[in-house]
Parts: structure tokens; sequence; C-alpha cells
């Protein structure tokens, strides 16, 4: 690990690298507008986006709105999504959470941390993946199980729970950094530096990492 180095430093020089070895970041699962990457992200929980991909494509042709989502049966949604982990409870989380914002916002994407917190089957990480991949809003960093993994082996937390990962991060870089910060260590975690047995040749993070095997 490069010596002598403040956890600031240290968590900005890592996002420097990961930034310069991935200039464009983004979420992989596929959406084409806010209300898609709700449903998509409460779909994503404790099951992996390429998967969420191929079920999301004919949901989103049969109930393409809000509207048509809220009107919908629960079992006609849970139809559509039932290759997905605990989907039964996703489709009544998703249809609640339609109807919500068909009758408290017309239809209309709420853009703040409270109120998406209140839609059914959205939390703070869901919240953030919203508010910075739809709206491009710095309100946080999303941190997932690759970003607990990553933060604690790179010693930048002892930290388990994401939420006080998350405040732990937030405090080390600057605002500019969070959406693009949690993007990267998913990716990095998602693509190189996994959880199964993996090699570090070409790791960009290198002597950053405690576990570096150069």
């Amino acid at each position: 690990m490069t010596p002598q180095l403040t956890k600031q430093q240290k968590a900005l020089e890592i996002y420097n690298r990961l930034k310069k070895a991935m200039p464009n970041p983004k979420i992989e699962l596929d959406f084409k507008n806010p209300f898609e990457l709700l449903v998509a992200t409460i779909l994503s929980a404790q099951c992996t986006d390429k998967l969420v991909n191929t079920v999301t494509p004919a949901l989103f042709a049969a109930y393409p709105t809000p509207t048509d989502m809220a009107n919908a049966t629960v079992a006609d949604i849970d139809h559509y999504i039932v290759k997905v982990n605990f989907h039964a409870n996703k489709a009544k989380n998703i249809q609640a959470a339609a109807l919500m914002l068909v009758t408290k916002y017309n239809g209309v994407m709420p853009q703040t941390m409270d109120q998406l917190d209140e839609l059914p089957g959205v939390a703070r990480k869901t919240a953030n993946v919203i508010l910075g991949s739809a709206f491009g809003i710095a309100e946080g960093i999303v941190i997932d199980t690759h970003g607990i993994r990553l933060s604690n082996r790179l010693g930048l937390t002892t930290q388990k729970d994401p939420v006080k990962i998350e405040r732990e991060l937030m405090e080390m870089l600057p605002r500019e950094t969070w959406i693009d910060f949690g993007h990267l260590l998913t990716l990095h975690g998602r693509h190189t530096c996994t959880a199964r047995p993996h090699s570090c040749e070409n790791c960009p993070l290198g002597d950053l990492c405690p576990e570096y095997q150069g």
C-alpha cells in the first residue's frame, strides 16, 4: 500500500485510478426513463443486473407508464418477473410504488431522497441509484455488496453496514465524485476484483490495496 496517504487522499486516488480505467462508469441496468430505472432497481435486489435485463423489456412493453403498472394486478406483474429472486414480493412493491407515483405525484418520479424513500420497495441505496443515474443528483454514494467488500478490502473502512460505509466515504470524497465512485466500486468488484479467487495482474489500484499480489 502506498505510504503516507490519509484516507481522504487514498479514496481520491482510488477514484482517480478507477476513473482513468473506466472513464464513463454507468449502471448496468437497462432503462429508458426514471420510472423504468425504479422498477429495474427494485428487481435487482439480491439478483444480477444481467437477469433483470432479460425480464424488463417485456414488462415495460406491457406496462410502460406508472399508470399502466398501477392498474395491473400483482399477479399480472409477477407473470413477467417470475425468474427473478423474491419475485412475488417485488411484484407487490412495484405495483404499490406505481400506485403511489400516480396518486401522490401525478405519475412523475420525485427527485428527493425523502420522497423516493417513501415508495414501497425503495430504501436509501435504491433512491441513490435513481437520483444519480436518472437525474444526476449526488445525494449519496451507492453502496452494494461490491462496495461493502471493496471499501473494506481497500482499507477505507472497517464497517459492514452500507449506510455507515456510505457516510464515511461521503466525508472522504468531494460531492462531484459520489455518483461515479459508487459505479466504479461496483464495476471494479463485478469485473476485476471479484469475490472469487482472481489475479491481481493489471489491477489499476495495485499498491493502494493491502491485499494486492503483484
